[in-house]
């Protein structure tokens, strides 16, 4: 069996929850005899838009698609026919027998159609709002610190006419000019050594471009509900998310609630009593405005002085106006920004800490780091959102508060560091991870289910 994993990015220079877990799903496949290949976009305005890719990470064959969003217009940054083409070329050459989707942004939402044209059964697992919200898939608008609880259409073009996503488009219409292609390698050299200018760049070329209309959005979703159409199996991770894609309209018949899978660690190791020292309060992820790091810093200045030492791990040049934000926050704080980390140093980032703080202000699906924080016997405190709070059960395995509020992140974090025994009793509470061999074995029974419907029909 040849299994196509679509994903809008992947390791190693994307390393966030969702390409993590496709590669350890990938390994695990080809662990059991599954053959694998995964299709991702890229981008590198140093490289020609469309080109292809091939290359290996560690085991698993890789098809990078070049996409530098030079896009006549908003709706071929969802459906462009150019890059429809390279991608029905990669299905032609892989020849898969199920197409596997983890996300189309940077992809196409035309491909689960082209692959069932080719009859090829298409499953999907959920990780996020991409499929319905075109600025990242957060459905969180950062100008206006304001949570998209409902789709606002109009709030929608606003949120991506300021958005990352937005400077990208722009870009890319002025790759097309004369000396554009020039301009964007050069700005390619720039991007590789200076991960954030894109971003700084784009904003200051914002007056370019055209207005997107809420029309365009409600296109947009109307393309997206078709993909609710040709996907055969969606699955998700978290009640959360399923409950939102069920509101949104997704049949209640195609979609299942399954969590994600993890490779097994050693046992857990009784950790030694924390006695007099401060509490060491760790942050693990992607230094982001919708990670909610900056609502930590503000609650760690409500502590008493000498309490607690905070620990932030993530990359501070993905998105480097925010993390000076962060550092002006944390004038005078014991804060310490640890940088990334490679994933087989996970173990150690987790044993260096007493407490790992969640505090996402968008709707998380299953975060990866409270089942790795579960996994090393490491209680969680985190936002009363999404997945986090299915996660999570409140003064048993973790402690929950009310998101955007730093008052409540303090004072939750405050009874960690007063009350004798709640460390210990958080953690010894935490639940069993569900294992990776256990996700593969479902997912190849349920490739081998439509395959062999397909083949009877």
């Amino acid at each position: 069996m040849r299994v196509l994993h679509a994903i809008h990015d992947f390791l190693p220079r994307h390393q966030a929850g969702s390409e993590i877990y496709c590669h350890t799903l990938c390994r695990a496949l080809q662990e059991r005899g599954t053959a694998v290949h995964v299709l991702a976009a890229e981008y590198d305005p140093a490289e020609a838009h469309g080109r292809l890719r091939w290359r290996v990470h560690d085991g698993v064959g890789v098809t990078e698609v070049i996409n530098n969003w030079r896009f006549a217009s908003f709706a071929e940054s969802h459906s462009s026919p150019a890059l429809g083409q390279r991608l029905a070329q990669v299905l032609d050459i892989v020849q898969p027998d199920v197409l596997h989707i983890h996300n189309l942004l940077n992809l196409s939402l035309d491909l689960p159609r082209l692959a069932r044209g080719r009859g090829i059964p298409v499953v999907a697992t959920l990780h996020d709002y991409t499929l319905v919200c075109p600025t990242g898939g957060q459905r969180v608008h950062v100008a206006e610190q304001h949570l998209c609880r409902e789709i606002d259409t109009a709030r929608c073009a606003r949120c991506f006419a300021g958005s990352h996503f937005g400077a990208q488009l722009r870009f890319g219409a002025v790759v097309g000019r004369p000396g554009g292609l020039l301009a964007a390698r050069a700005l390619g050299a720039v991007r590789r050594a200076w991960p954030g200018a894109f971003t700084t760049l784009g904003r200051a070329a914002a007056a370019t471009g055209a207005t997107i209309t809420a029309a365009d959005i409600e296109q947009r979703l109307a393309r997206a509900r078709q993909v609710f159409d040709t996907v055969d199996c969606f699955v998700s991770p978290s009640p959360s998310l399923a409950a939102e894609f069920r509101a949104l309209g997704l049949p209640e018949g195609k979609l299942e609630v399954l969590d994600y899978g993890f490779q097994p660690r050693a046992a857990r190791a009784a950790r030694p009593p924390r006695g007099g020292r401060p509490l060491r309060i760790g942050f693990v992820g992607t230094l982001v405005w919708h990670k909610g790091a900056h609502v930590l810093l503000d609650a760690a200045r409500s502590l008493p002085a000498g309490s607690c030492e905070v620990l932030l791990f993530g990359d501070p040049a993905i998105f480097p106006d925010y993390t000076a934000d962060l550092r002006r926050r944390a004038a005078r704080l014991p804060v310490e920004f640890r940088g990334g980390f490679a994933r087989g140093d996970a173990a150690a980032v987790y044993d260096a800490i007493d407490v790992l703080v969640v505090p996402s202000l968008w709707l998380e699906n299953s975060p990866l780091v409270i089942h790795e924080a579960f996994q090393a016997g490491v209680p969680v405190v985190g936002s009363r959102l999404g997945g986090t709070a299915d996660l999570l059960r409140d003064g048993v395995d973790g402690l929950l508060y009310e998101a955007f509020s730093a008052d409540d992140l303090a004072a939750a974090l405050a009874r960690l560091i007063d009350e004798p025994g709640l460390l210990e009793r958080l953690a010894a509470a935490a639940p069993p991870v569900r294992a990776i061999a256990d996700d593969a074995r479902f997912w190849e029974e349920r490739y081998a289910a439509l395959l062999g419907e397909r083949r009877s029909a």
